[in-house]
């Protein structure tokens, strides 16, 4: 029998490389501060709005659920169901007329959150011509120009130098405006991830970089998969900035988010936010999630779920009753049952559009 190696003792901690070269650098980490205020005081209406703005994404990622066991949507499928707090507490922190957005396939809820049509958003999912994408995006591939959201990306971790480039845009062209890229914890191990945190703080970039962790990537967990499972110190061999954050709590998020787009439109570069999050469902719909027990995602569902978490306190606070809220549920399911009938109803796209949006034409100087 191989003799069991010895256990390693834990290494002294080093001096870090960068207080050793510049004794002028400090990491101004913002979690402190965060740290004291963790919630965003929100008025009756903008809780309301909160509530309805998750519920309708909840509502909507259950029906495309039912569509795709029905077969009639293809390709790969992936449900934003437990994330909902994210994208809505982030999307409320940024200027929706001049900011851009970007993220990888789980982009559904993002584009609901961006005010995007729930029509065109199903219709895209069923493959149809009146989809955002003209049907030939799918799932994993939506964009919206006029919303400036850029996708919708398939590969793992190729929106992060995409968006990192939208920031250089919008410095070069000397805006403010702020890029956010959204990615997972699985993504947050790819090398042009680091690649691009090193472009951006060296150009001092205006970018809001997001890890969505919602613990298990593909179906690995993080505490496998990750030598440092607290992603949001990431950065800091690149003198980024970031903060752990509840993103099982839409106040929490908007909070994080105000101070991190603030910190990225100053001009003093860019920033992490580590969302904890989690996903109720399987990476996509063909995963049955076996990696994880029933008693872990009851657990959450029961005791953090961010859109129940919400519906107490508007409850506590006597801002709409129980019955109202039912009533809010009822008017959601009927959007999104519109949204399933318009797709459904919609034609597929005409062969011919196989070459269509494939380049752009640009007038010659």
């Amino acid at each position: 029998m191989a003799k069991k190696p010895a256990a390693k003792k834990p290494a002294a901690k080093a001096q870090s490389p960068v207080d050793a070269q510049d004794e002028d650098f400090v990491l101004h980490s913002l979690q402190e501060e965060f740290d004291k205020n963790r919630t965003f005081d929100a008025d009756a209406d903008q809780m309301m709005r909160f509530y309805e703005q998750m519920l309708l994404i909840r509502r909507f990622e259950e029906r495309a659920g039912q569509l795709y066991g029905l077969g009639l949507i293809g390709g790969f499928c992936h449900l934003y169901i437990g994330q909902e707090a994210v994208a809505i507490g982030l999307q409320s922190a940024l200027d929706n007329d001049r900011d851009s957005v970007i993220t990888g396939y789980r982009d559904h809820g993002h584009m609901l959150a961006y005010g995007i049509d729930p029509k065109v958003i199903m219709a895209e999912l069923t493959g149809r011509q009146a989809g955002i994408s003209k049907g030939k995006g799918g799932s994993m591939h939506m964009f919206s120009k006029e919303k400036n959201f850029f996708g919708g990306h398939g590969i793992v971790g190729a929106q992060v130098p995409i968006g990192t480039g939208l920031g250089f845009s919008n410095k070069y062209r000397g805006t403010d405006n702020v890029c956010v890229a959204y990615f997972g914890d699985g993504a947050a191990n790819q090398g042009q991830v680091y690649e691009s945190f090193n472009m951006a703080s060296l150009w001092d970039l205006p970018v809001v970089y997001v890890i969505e962790n919602n613990q298990y990537a593909m179906g690995t967990s993080v505490a496998r998969a990750s030598a440092e499972v607290e992603l949001f110190k990431r950065g800091i061999s690149f003198e980024i900035e970031g903060e752990e954050v509840d993103g099982m709590d839409v106040y929490a998020v908007k909070a994080a988010g105000e101070k991190a787009v603030k910190y990225a439109r100053s001009g003093k570069g860019p920033y992490i936010l580590e969302m904890k999050t989690y996903r109720y469902r399987g990476h996509s719909m063909s995963d049955p999630a076996k990696y994880r027990k029933r008693e872990e995602v009851d657990d959450i569902r029961t005791h953090h779920d961010p859109i129940d978490g919400l519906k107490g306190r508007i409850i506590e606070q006597e801002i709409a009753s129980e019955e109202e809220l039912k009533e809010i549920d009822k008017e959601i399911k009927e959007i999104v049952k519109a949204a399933a009938d318009f797709s459904l109803e919609s034609p597929e796209p005409d062969p011919s559009e196989l070459w269509t949006d494939v380049l752009r034409e640009v007038e010659s100087a």
